[in-house]
């Protein structure tokens, strides 16, 4: 066979065996998204009883939150303006956000590492790229056969592996099990430990939606300038530098 043979045939098992064993912990039913009020079975435990994430109040005051958009979750503050609580679950909606939230903190380090600091023999692959321009650069050279280019693969094998062994826990809090959204009880660490996990919980959501805010003005940067967070920074002061036409990704 040749390699792009093996190399298919290879990812194809994996990817079956990964199936095989989420199947094997998959729950009898399907979850819901019709909507649906959170459980009041559930246990939360809100940092200082919520005072500090804004318990009770609305961020727009001329429109309250849907009453089906529950105060006693963690990242409270009444905002719903698309009321989207009232067309989907709030446990699915609850369990994207944290995990669009984890994607973004990593997603922020990782722009502003890239600036800092440059593995050995990457800039023989990537360049100077940075950001999206990776992803392109490497594809580029994935598809001229580069196997020191096969690292795109080896992130989509493995995030998708991840979304497949945790769907089971993801389904046993939307049919009604005592699971908490985003809960995988993964804390190395032991920084939620003792009553410190409201605490965490109320860090983890604020910064979390702080960096998908984040990330997409990094990429908007990029796109703009070619340049990563920190060298735009770094051009501030001399602004015209960061904005020339002839420098932006998308204008070249």
């Amino acid at each position: 066979l040749g390699s792009n043979n093996r190399s298919a045939m290879l990812r194809t098992t994996l990817l079956v065996g990964a199936v095989g064993a989420a199947s094997a912990f998959a729950p009898a039913a399907l979850p819901s998204m019709a909507r649906t009020t959170s459980r009041s079975g559930v246990s939360m435990q809100l940092y200082k009883d919520g005072v500090l994430q804004g318990k009770g109040m609305r961020a727009v005051p001329f429109a309250p939150a849907p009453d089906c958009l529950p105060e006693n979750i963690p990242g409270y503050m009444g905002f719903d303006p698309l009321g989207l609580s009232t067309l989907c679950n709030v446990e699915w909606l609850r369990e994207a956000e944290i995990k669009h939230c984890r994607v973004a903190m990593l997603a922020a380090a990782g722009s502003i590492a890239q600036d800092l600091y440059q593995f050995p023999g990457v800039e023989k692959i990537v360049g100077s790229a940075k950001m999206t321009g990776v992803h392109d650069k490497i594809l580029a050279a994935a598809s001229t056969g580069d196997y020191k280019a096969q690292a795109m693969s080896q992130i989509l094998f493995w995030t998708s592996f991840l979304e497949i062994v945790t769907l089971p826990a993801v389904f046993e809090t939307m049919n009604g099990g005592p699971r908490k959204p985003g809960v995988f009880f993964f804390d190395p660490l032991g920084l939620g430990k003792g009553d410190k996990m409201g605490e965490m919980e109320l860090k983890e959501i604020k910064n979390g939606r702080l960096a998908m805010i984040g990330v997409g003005g990094m990429v908007h940067h990029y796109l703009l300038t070619g340049k990563g967070p920190i060298q735009f920074l770094s051009g501030i002061p001399n602004y015209k530098s960061c904005i020339e036409p002839h420098i932006g990704a998308l204008c070249q």
